[in-house]
């Protein structure tokens, strides 16, 4: 959000609302949404699904669909070409879809997934993104099979969702790559099983990498 605010990588278009992570309970819905009602639990989605288009119907490229794909340069709403937020009677636009840094916001029924009303609403927000980015890309683009190695770089909350796929699919060596030394017994618990950190070479990492694995990783 920080670069969109700074203008970087698209068209500038204030003010607006930015945010793309959340959770939430659904108010109220608009004419014929049928699969979502007031009090459901759910969570916001920029990459949003018409379940109609042929990305949506393919098993390999759902998340680009032809309508809710993101869209960083759209500041209203599809239906009417029109905002549904303001201030003084001037529009205020809206931000991939989701517009998350308000209390109340607006989304299309597509760019919304529900979820358990047992899930904890103040925990589950980074799934919206973070989360379903990096365990997603592992087990449905990367896809590691039983005993493979696969290097993870970066230990935020992508890097460590990773890893999770990977653990999860498998994979019996998950080699980190962060300059942070102290968050590899965190990432232990995602299923790390080793921690490279750059600054302790005076080499490329991916060389370092080589050398520990007799070659290179598989993913």
């Amino acid at each position: 959000d920080i670069y969109y605010w700074e203008c970087k990588g698209y068209t500038p278009l204030f003010p607006r609302i930015l945010g793309h992570e959340a959770s939430g309970i659904v108010e109220s819905v608009g004419e014929g949404v049928n699969d979502l009602k007031p009090g459901d639990h759910v969570l916001p989605i920029f990459t949003g699904e018409c379940k109609e288009c042929r990305h949506c119907l393919s098993e390999e490229s759902n998340n680009m669909c032809e309508l809710l794909r993101i869209n960083c340069d759209r500041g209203v709403m599809l239906a009417d070409g029109k905002t549904r937020f303001s201030i003084n009677g001037k529009p205020i636009y809206h931000f991939v879809g989701t517009s998350t840094f308000s209390q109340y916001t607006v989304v299309h029924a597509g760019q919304v997934a529900k979820i358990s009303p047992t899930a904890p609403l103040d925990k589950v927000c980074p799934i919206s993104c973070g989360i379903c980015t990096g365990f997603g890309a592992t087990v449905n683009v990367a896809k590691p099979k039983k005993g493979q190695t696969v290097a993870v770089f970066g230990l935020g909350a992508v890097g460590l969702a990773a890893a999770e796929g990977a653990r999860v699919c498998g994979a019996s060596r998950i080699i980190a790559v962060d300059v942070n030394p102290r968050r590899f017994e965190e990432a232990k618990r995602f299923g790390i099983t080793e921690f490279v950190n750059p600054k302790d070479y005076d080499k490329p990492v991916q060389e370092v990498i080589v050398e520990m694995t007799g070659g290179g990783v598989d993913r």
